[in-house]
């Protein structure tokens, strides 16, 4: 068996044998910054928020979020640029980061999504998923948290081209120890700034666990809430809309009709006023040369698929 076929492989027998596994860390990932963020509340309304909170916060929120929406989403998941393989392996570290699942993985649920947008098929509808017991309440439960206890990754054909490159599939192998870093950091970064362990605990209390329940809501909710509640400017055949407060706290991410009408834009604000700082970044990166060709729809394009008035 040639190298590359037994690499193909690999991910297959570890999502077989994984989903175990699968289950324990998605079961922490949404306990432990629950614990967390209550710990850092109580000792905010106890002592204040410093800068030094505020800023590792702030910090980790921007590298570990945008690492998910300009890097898995927008360039993993859609090629809406392209880079040079040093922006590259950063964009899967900190994407990785962001404690949203391993690379490969992440990209096949998310690629299947837009595949079967809001039918049989998609993984983390919450159409598809009401109950004539709980309705709507079922499927947003789902959509938002659910999904991640059932198998949705096993079809590797949506992100065959990223599985050949060695480099990628070294990023999504060693996940967890990305995941670990997601948390070390800021506690480092708290260690140091203070040259106290009571600074290494308050950064690893926000930078890390806060940090990560707030990144982790604020994404889940572009698949839930933001194919329920919002505005549809484009007529698809999906529900996908554009929730403003959604795109606020997720860069962009919740501008969700605007990107499932044009998946491989770059920019999911179609106009200078629709928050998406991910595509702003993205726009920044492009005027400095760390990434190029880059796709935005002409007003032409939009406006032969926008919905009827």
């Amino acid at each position: 068996m040639s190298t590359q076929a037994s690499a193909l492989r690999k991910p297959i027998a570890i999502t077989r044998n994984g989903m175990r596994l699968q289950h324990i860390v998605a079961f922490l990932v949404m306990v432990m910054p629950i614990l967390g963020t209550i710990t850092a509340i109580y000792l905010a309304i106890r002592n204040g928020i410093g800068l030094l909170e505020g800023g590792i916060f702030l910090f980790m929120y921007l590298v570990t979020m945008g690492g998910m929406t300009i890097g898995l989403h927008r360039y993993f998941a859609h090629r809406t640029f392209e880079t040079g393989p040093r922006m590259r392996l950063l964009l899967a570290i900190t994407g990785s980061m962001s404690t949203q699942g391993p690379l490969l993985s992440w990209v096949t649920i998310h690629r299947k999504h837009h595949a079967f947008s809001d039918r049989p098929g998609d993984p983390h509808s919450p159409h598809v998923h009401e109950s004539r017991v709980f309705g709507m309440l079922n499927g947003l439960w789902h959509a938002h948290i659910g999904w991640m206890f059932t198998e949705n990754s096993n079809d590797w054909s949506f992100s065959r081209d990223l599985m050949g490159d060695r480099q990628l599939f070294w990023v999504h192998r060693t996940y967890l120890y990305w995941v670990g870093l997601s948390f070390l950091l800021p506690a480092v970064l708290g260690g140091v700034i203070t040259r106290t362990w009571y600074g290494a605990f308050l950064g690893f209390l926000w930078g890390g666990l806060l940090r990560c329940f707030i990144v982790n809501q604020a994404s889940w909710c572009v698949g839930s809430v933001c194919h329920y509640f919002g505005s549809r400017r484009f007529d698809l055949d999906d529900h996908s809309a554009n929730n403003y407060m959604v795109a606020l706290f997720t860069m962009g991410e919740g501008l969700q009709n605007n990107h499932h009408a044009f998946p491989s834009a770059a920019r999911h604000g179609m106009f200078w006023w629709e928050p998406d700082f991910s595509g702003n970044i993205i726009q920044l990166m492009n005027a400095v040369g760390l990434v190029w060709n880059t796709y935005h729809p002409t007003r032409d394009t939009m406006d032969r698929l926008r919905k009827a008035a």
